[in-house]
């Protein structure tokens, strides 16, 4: 078994709401579309470690030994999802997690299961290429271990108008690349920006030009926008390619500072399909419903 451990209460929270837009999704189109897929572009090995901490006795409670918990990830749930996905595509570059992902379509022979070790951006591309879009429809998990999902790909997903993405967008590490004063970012971090918004125009976008002043010094250029301001902007960039981009919910929920923003982009251009995917998707990505359920199971 490999260990695979990551993440928080915001990976829970993250892998509740798959769960329930994969279960809300099949049993909707189920009665419409003989096929039905689920792609995970960064699949990891199925399940993750979770551990907790042993913890010293009080006056009130026994001591207690470290816990470890081997909880499901997105490609299992996705396998457990009722009913039934069609084709289950498993994409991931780490040796190690194919191996675990092999071993999971092992188990479920009776599944159409591909596990594909390659990158990301590759595979999807290619899946979308490869494929005839208008008899079926999909689900792609975009769960990125940092900024590598390239606006090409976006736009291949987009195309197609039969998949629904779901996009774990790194708000810290875009935070971090896009540094405050323009002339901070190097060139690796300035190409793979372009890489990530498919052109270089957010240089003045998030960098805007500012008039000279009356001795004809012109101001450095500066981002000004939070956290927050950026999630926006990203909202509107993913806007331009998807019929609808949903609000993004915040993550974690409670604790800041904001490290994630879970996106629901829509490519399906028919009013029917963009409002039944926006009705489960508001539901989901409610903050006050997280708000309440994380402050009663405190």
């Amino acid at each position: 078994m490999i260990d695979h451990e990551f993440g928080g209460q915001h990976t829970e929270l993250k892998l509740s709401i798959i769960e329930g837009y994969l279960r809300a999704f099949t049993t909707a189109l189920r009665p419409h579309f003989k096929k039905l897929w689920y792609i995970d572009a960064f699949a990891g090995t199925g399940s993750r470690t979770v551990r907790t901490e042993r913890k010293g006795a009080s006056l009130v409670e026994a001591p207690a030994d470290e816990v470890v918990e081997r909880r499901r990830g997105s490609a299992q749930i996705a396998i457990d999802t009722r009913p039934l996905f069609d084709f289950l595509v498993f994409i991931e570059k780490n040796k190690n997690y194919v191996a675990a992902l092999n071993d999971l379509a092992a188990h479920n022979l009776q599944r159409k299961i591909v596990v594909a070790e390659e990158d990301a951006n590759t595979a999807l591309r290619q899946l979308v290429d490869n494929n005839r879009w208008d008899d079926k429809r999909a689900v792609v998990f975009l769960d990125p271990y940092g900024m590598e999902v390239e606006w090409s790909t976006l736009e291949a997903l987009a195309s197609t108008e039969a998949i629904d993405v779901w996009f774990l967008f790194p708000l810290a590490g875009l935070f971090r690349q896009a540094t405050r004063r323009l002339p901070d970012i190097d060139e690796s971090k300035r190409a793979a920006l372009t890489r990530m918004f498919g052109s270089a125009a957010w240089e003045s976008e998030l960098y805007p030009v500012e008039a000279a002043d009356l001795l004809g010094a012109i101001p450095e250029r500066r981002r000004d926008l939070d956290p927050r301001g950026l999630e926006a902007y990203v909202q509107k960039r993913l806007s331009t390619i998807f019929s609808k981009v949903l609000k993004p919910l915040a993550l974690p929920v409670r604790k800041g500072p904001q490290m994630f923003s879970l996106f629901l982009c829509i490519s399906n251009k028919t009013p029917k399909a963009i409002g039944l995917a926006t009705n489960i998707g508001s539901h989901l990505l409610d903050p006050k419903r997280h708000l309440i359920k994380s402050s009663t199971t405190k």
